[in-house]
Formats: structure tokens, sequence, C-alpha cells
């Protein structure tokens, strides 16, 4: 391959694969965590399968986020901060941080609650704990997809430059 055909490919690549982790966050966002709570009989079984769900797309994230980071300064001669890099980073981190910071802690905090976290006062330090994550958790992913789009739109942008 030529280093133009190279570049087009590690394009595509990016393209794609930050497409499909984008898809599959918004699928995750848009259907599989309002069908468990809406067809699930508790919160907490809805809770459990959204949690057991979470971490192939974080760790997936984590991996793509590298991905995308090292094939965009293979292919940028010389430029550091692009659309890839720059996207690929903040899916990369925005991911680890969720997994491997917020849902240990999401995790403590339902381990020291004995029942439903609904069932609790609305005042209760744990479940206003338990509220503050999962917010934090929310937050994250909604940075990782801004990164991935970010991602598919400068691989995007560079195809139409070099077509």
């Amino acid at each position: 391959m030529t280093d133009s055909s190279t570049h087009r490919a590690i394009d595509v690549a990016e393209l794609a694969g930050a497409s499909a982790w984008l898809g599959a966050a918004m699928f995750f966002v848009a259907v599989v965590a309002p069908a468990a709570f809406a067809a699930l009989p508790s919160r907490t079984l809805a809770g459990a399968l959204v949690g057991a769900v979470l971490p192939s797309l974080f760790y997936s994230g984590i991996i793509a986020g590298v991905a995308f980071t090292f094939a965009s300064l293979a292919t940028r001669r010389g430029r550091v901060v692009t659309a890839g890099t720059v996207g690929g980073l903040l899916v990369a981190v925005s991911c680890a941080a969720a997994q491997l910071v917020v849902a240990p802690r999401i995790e403590q905090v339902r381990a020291a609650i004995t029942g439903p976290v609904e069932r609790l006062p609305v005042s209760d330090v744990r479940r206003v704990r338990f509220g503050r994550l999962h917010a934090a958790s929310v937050l994250w992913l909604g940075v990782a997809a801004i990164g991935a789009a970010s991602v598919a739109a400068g691989a995007a942008a560079s195809l139409r430059r070099s077509s």
C-alpha cells in the first residue's frame, strides 16, 4: 500500500470503529437501559442488568480510544492535536474513569445498602452518594460519546480531503 492509501485505510477504520462504538453506546442509552427499567419487575434487577452490560461498553471504549489515538498520531504527519487524537483520548480516559473509578464506588455504595436504593429516604447519605455516582457515570459516557463523534468527524473530514 502507498502512504496515501495506508492513511485512507486508517481513516476508514477510524470512521467505522468510532461509528460502531458510538452506535453501541447510543443503543445502550436509548434502548437497553430504558427497556431494562420498563420490562423487569424491579429497579434492582434492571440496575443489575445495566451494571452487567456497562463494563463491556467501557472496556471496549478504553481499547478503542487508545487505538483511535495511535491511529490518528500515525496518520497526521507531525500534528499531535487532531480530532482523532483528542477524541480518542476522550473516549479512553472517560471510559477508564467510569469503569475503573466510578463503577467500583457505585458497588461499594450498593454493598452498604441492604435493600433497593429507591427505598432509602431521599436525604439518606447512601442514596445521595449513589445518585451522584450514577450521574458521574452518565457524564463520563456522554464525554466518551462526544470523543467518538469527534474521531468519526475527523476521519470523515480527512477522507473528504483525500478524495
